[in-house]
């Protein structure tokens, strides 16, 4: 009865917020494979941690390039046309890896760039759709709710296709004996097949965006700035997120059928629990939740430091997959206020502020890569690898009180300005 309630409840939502909730649950079932699988394939066919974060780092670099663009081509083009394309265009990328047989770093940038071009339209357009759908009253839900199915697909994606590129190794297919990465070539079909199934879904949505003839700003009001400062502070460690969990599996524990195991059980603690957090919780418990999946961050770094073995990797993913729902079901609502109040005091559009937003992601990315490329080229991939991710994970805890003074500064001081 209590899961027909919640249906009911989504059902009651605003029919923009339902298409949005359904095409981010088809894209969701193709992260695991962009954000996780791909970083295990460059590990499988080269055995170099830095050629995963050269990849990582260009895939940032086309994110950045791809803000830029989407800005540009929305005095043509819908929102949700650009969103589209950029689901489809991700899945039609991560084919183009698979199916090149050598592992070069031209191919690895040339890969990433393209991917990190097309999941940048991905998200701006997310976010954009999402500041325009949602308030500050229900956007606890809608990314509770959110990150309750990315931390579904997390623990179901990873186990289905570790179970599946185990089993097809040495399998045969009309007499052609196949191998990992022809199970890799396999997954990339049923991406684009999701990726088509998702765009069908955000074609039933009625959105509308206003359009903004200039969004290329350099000053920004002080609380913006803050926001970027939280934005670096996150971006800093998103690239670790991505890429440390396949290269220290692979390193320490096993293939990807570990990977997949191992991120199963760790999503399985936290999908039920981000879900009715999203749904009881209020705004004022933000922080709480912010606070907390920071410092669960922190003790997973610190863990994989001290102990840098096959148990301390089991903690430290145990860990990051813990803080990432709970560190975006506070960061993001977060984040929208903040580009609620600015942009009513500016007089900007909102896609202004998610332009300048994944540039500060994507200073706070690009520190965090090229500290493990120095500490990997300087002194060793092992010492990179151990204190890398403790260096931003230490950094990280300072958007805690960032975070919070930008959240009462909108309360007590602009809360007046986004109710004009």
């Amino acid at each position: 009865m209590k899961a027909i309630g919640e249906i009911k409840f989504f059902q009651s939502q605003p029919q923009n917020i339902r298409t949005l909730l359904t095409t981010n649950l088809l894209f969701a079932m193709i992260l695991p494979l962009i954000e996780i699988f791909a970083s295990a394939y460059i590990m499988r066919n080269t055995g170099m941690p830095s050629y995963v974060i050269v990849y990582q780092l260009c895939m940032y670099i086309g994110i950045v390039v791809s803000a830029v663009i989407n800005g540009i081509l929305m005095k043509w083009f819908k929102s949700t046309q650009l969103y589209g394309f950029g689901i489809l265009i991700s899945s039609v990328s991560l084919m183009i890896m698979m199916f090149i047989n050598k592992v070069t770093i031209p191919m690895l940038c040339g890969t990433g760039f393209l991917l990190g071009l097309s999941t940048g339209f991905f998200w701006t357009n997310r976010y954009l759709l999402t500041l325009y759908s949602t308030n500050d009253d229900n956007r606890n839900y809608f990314f509770g709710f959110e990150s309750f199915f990315f931390s579904f697909w997390n623990i179901v994606i990873p186990l289905a296709v570790g179970a599946f590129l185990t089993s097809i190794d040495g399998a045969t297919f009309f007499g052609r004996v196949l191998d990992t990465n022809s199970g890799y070539k396999i997954l990339t079909i049923f991406a684009l097949i999701i990726s088509a199934f998702a765009c069908y879904a955000l074609s039933k949505g009625d959105f509308q965006t206003p359009r903004s003839e200039n969004i290329f700003y350099v000053h920004f009001h002080k609380l913006w700035r803050k926001m970027l400062s939280l934005a670096g502070l996150k971006g800093m460690v998103q690239g670790f997120l991505v890429t440390a969990p396949s290269i220290l599996i692979m390193k320490f524990i096993g293939g990807e059928g570990s990977i997949g195991l191992i991120q199963g059980i760790a999503g399985a603690l936290t999908a039920i629990i981000v879900y009715v957090l999203g749904r009881v919780s209020k705004p004022k418990h933000r922080m709480l939740i912010f606070g907390f999946g920071l410092f669960v961050f922190f003790i997973g770094a610190l863990c994989n430091c001290i102990l840098f073995c096959a148990e301390g990797v089991f903690i430290f993913i145990v860990c990051k997959v813990l803080f990432q729902p709970f560190h975006d079901l506070a960061y993001y609502p977060i984040m929208m206020k903040t580009i609620d109040t600015v942009s009513a005091i500016e007089k900007r559009d909102g896609y202004v502020y998610i332009m300048s937003h994944e540039v500060g992601l994507f200073f706070g990315r690009a520190f965090g890569m090229l500290l493990f490329i120095v500490l990997a080229t300087t002194i060793s991939e092992d010492i990179a690898l151990r204190y890398a991710i403790l260096i931003v994970a230490t950094l990280q805890l300072l958007s805690l009180p960032i975070a919070n003074c930008i959240d009462k500064t909108i309360d007590t001081k602009y809360f007046h300005k986004t109710n004009e």
